[in-house]
């Protein structure tokens, strides 16, 4: 079946994100490792994309750091610190997909509080006009509530969909709602598959 759209998951796919980058000023590789155990940042992180302020967040995570949750306050203003750029290639491969004839489509675990930062870091993250931000809609991947969500707002066919994201439980969450879904690591490997599906790409 004809591929018709492609849907990009955005950090680590189209914008590289990494949080420890914050605190390079005021804590070493090593306390910044731990403060994110310490915190179970992965946990906090993914409440900030499912919608969750970091006002609400705040009190319970001073309860575990003490006057270290400033730590957590620098994070979200300095946040912009956290992105490091494109992904290599993928810029490209936006707008391959684009000359090419499908629709693309933004799909991305981001905090409300904090996505107003992705453009400035990955341009091509603001030619992309139809987005669903999991922080704005209170769910997150891999949820099948958000790919239903996003096929119902962008009116998607799955079986004419495909995505690309870095998560291997969103790219499973995909697959069970009936998209085309790749596990990213690279550009490369993401050109490849997408042309293995019938999209006419140029080799790079």
């Amino acid at each position: 079946m004809t591929i018709e759209t492609v849907v990009f998951d955005f950090g680590q796919v189209l914008v590289g994100w990494d949080p420890r980058r914050v605190w390079a000023d005021s804590l070493t590789p090593e306390q910044a490792e731990a403060l994110l155990e310490e915190v179970d940042f992965a946990v906090v992180n993914r409440q900030l994309d499912a919608g969750a302020r970091w006002a609400d967040l705040r009190p319970e995570v001073e309860r575990k750091l003490g006057e270290r949750v400033a730590h957590l306050d620098t994070y979200l203003r300095d946040y912009h610190r956290s992105l490091t750029g494109p992904i290599p290639g993928m810029s490209e491969l936006v707008e391959d997909v684009r000359r090419a004839g499908l629709r693309t489509v933004g799909l991305t675990n981001w905090s409300a509080e904090t996505f107003h930062h992705a453009p400035a870091a990955a341009p091509v993250i603001g030619t992309i006009t139809e987005v669903l931000v999991s922080g704005r809609e209170g769910v997150a991947k891999p949820d099948p509530a958000i790919f239903a969500l996003t096929e119902t707002r962008f009116e998607l066919d799955p079986a004419r969909t495909a995505f690309l994201d870095d998560s291997a439980a969103n790219v499973r969450a995909a697959q069970e709602a009936g998209w085309q879904a790749h596990l990213f690591t690279d550009s490369a490997g993401a050109r490849s598959w997408l042309t293995a599906l019938g999209i006419p790409l140029p080799p790079v």
